[in-house]
């Protein structure tokens, strides 16, 4: 890799976005005939089925009585589990309660007009299903990611799942951020029958009300299949980093922000707009020592050479233009005055600000949510929040003359729409209160 490709920003809008960045959501028709033959077989078989594809695509022979993560193993992995890890998840589990907390909103009623009032209130899922990865990387902060929320709006039943490693467990590390949750509900099954499992219940798995969680096109394959019987999160794709940077940006932050974000995996995409051409050249001029050096220099330089780009804008109102049409998972703005460009960004999954902000922070200790909407998703989703976990519930109250003030234009509105039924609701009140 030599340098980062370079364009004009005249040359993106929104016929001509994906020309140049691209935007592979997770293509299901590949594996779809034998994901909804493993969610069949789940669906119709259970536990067997389980077991079965468990033989088959872990490799590991599970009986009945070792689906669930026993309470004996649950203990043990806090001793396998690096102190130095275990503080870091505490720490991280606090943070994220603060902010999920700061989410939090009271029930509430408010007089609409006289004699009518009418509010909301907010009541948690009962169970939900949590999928977290575990098979070429362990992700201990997507636990918390997920369970913090949960937690914080007061789910009663918590079921995760996550594939057996080679010794037939659960990664330790992964045990041990769903424990400090008092999550002990843990299910040794991976990928498209963990999904089924969660969505239909088996003899071991119970069904839950929503599901939640990243994972591979099998995982993500099943998670779209099962949404019409049970609601996913959101949409997963690719992870996106975007930088918004001026002449005041320091160009080794730029890169390593930038390879901070692309190293999980060579699908991942990264873009820098800039209306500095000495930035771009600094970048061009040194990344390549940067990337040499990396442990994950393989995956970065693949991703540089297929998914990362460098916009040069005119100015700093032509890099926010392309930003929003582009709706990136992250967003980062280094530039002199980051707060005053807030207020104009309308599209993106997280927004970091200033160079003292990385992603990284956000990734893993600051509170705020790391699952995130990608793909250009960010235009119409949300990043993970309390209010997934939480089903908002309308209340009305109205006094006698609150129903006399709103009779007039309900039943207009019945008369027109034929439901005379609702007219008489009211009409009927109207008498026995005369």
């Amino acid at each position: 890799m030599k340098s980062i490709k370079v364009i004009n920003s005249s040359e993106i809008n929104k016929e001509t976005i994906s020309n140049y960045i691209p935007r592979s959501f997770t293509q299901i028709a590949s594996v779809k005939d034998i994901v909804e033959s493993i969610i069949n077989s789940v669906r119709n078989e259970g536990d067997d089925a389980i077991i079965r594809f468990t033989k088959q695509y872990d490799n590991v022979e599970l009986s009945k009585n070792d689906i669930r993560v026993s309470k004996k193993e649950i203990s043990e992995a806090y001793s396998q589990v690096d102190p130095l890890l275990l503080e870091a998840i505490k720490s991280a589990k606090q943070n994220l309660i603060k902010f999920n907390e700061a989410q939090k909103r009271e029930d509430w009623m408010r007089e609409i007009e006289k004699g009518v009032i009418a509010g909301q209130v907010y009541r948690p899922l009962e169970t939900i299903g949590i999928y977290i990865p575990g098979g070429q990387a362990i992700y201990p902060s997507t636990v918390l990611m997920i369970a913090a929320p949960a937690y914080v709006a007061g789910i009663k039943e918590i079921i995760l799942c996550s594939p057996p490693q080679s010794d037939g467990k659960v990664a330790s590390e992964i045990i041990v951020a769903a424990s400090e949750f008092n999550i002990t509900n843990i299910y040794k099954i991976g990928g498209a029958q963990a999904i089924a499992a969660m969505a239909y219940g088996t003899e071991s798995v119970p069904e839950v009300q929503k599901i939640f969680g990243p994972g591979s096109i099998w995982v993500n394959t099943a998670k779209q299949l099962v949404s019409t019987v049970v609601p996913i999160d959101s949409p997963a794709g690719p992870s996106e980093i975007l930088i918004i940077a001026d002449r005041t940006a320091t160009p080794k932050y730029v890169i390593l922000d930038l390879l901070s974000q692309i190293e999980h995996d060579p699908d991942n995409v990264g873009i820098i707009i800039t209306d500095s051409d000495y930035l771009i050249s600094q970048i061009n001029n040194t990344i390549v020592d940067y990337v040499s050096t990396s442990k994950r220099k393989d995956i970065i330089t693949e991703s540089l050479k297929n998914n990362t780009l460098i916009i040069r804008a005119n100015n700093i109102a032509e890099c926010v233009r392309i930003s929003n049409l582009i709706a990136p998972e992250h967003l980062e703005i280094l530039t002199e005055n980051p707060g005053d460009i807030v207020s104009h960004i309308t599209n993106a999954g997280a927004i970091f600000l200033g160079e003292n902000s990385p992603v990284s922070l956000g990734d893993y200790s600051a509170g705020t949510n790391h699952v995130l909407p990608t793909g250009g998703t960010a235009k119409n989703y949300s990043g993970l929040n309390l209010f997934d976990f939480l089903k908002t519930i309308d209340v009305l109250r109205c006094e006698k003359d609150g129903l006399e003030n709103l009779s007039k234009t309900t039943i207009k509105f019945a008369e027109f729409e034929g439901l005379y039924s609702h007219k008489r609701s009211i009409e009927e009140r109207l008498k026995d209160k005369d």
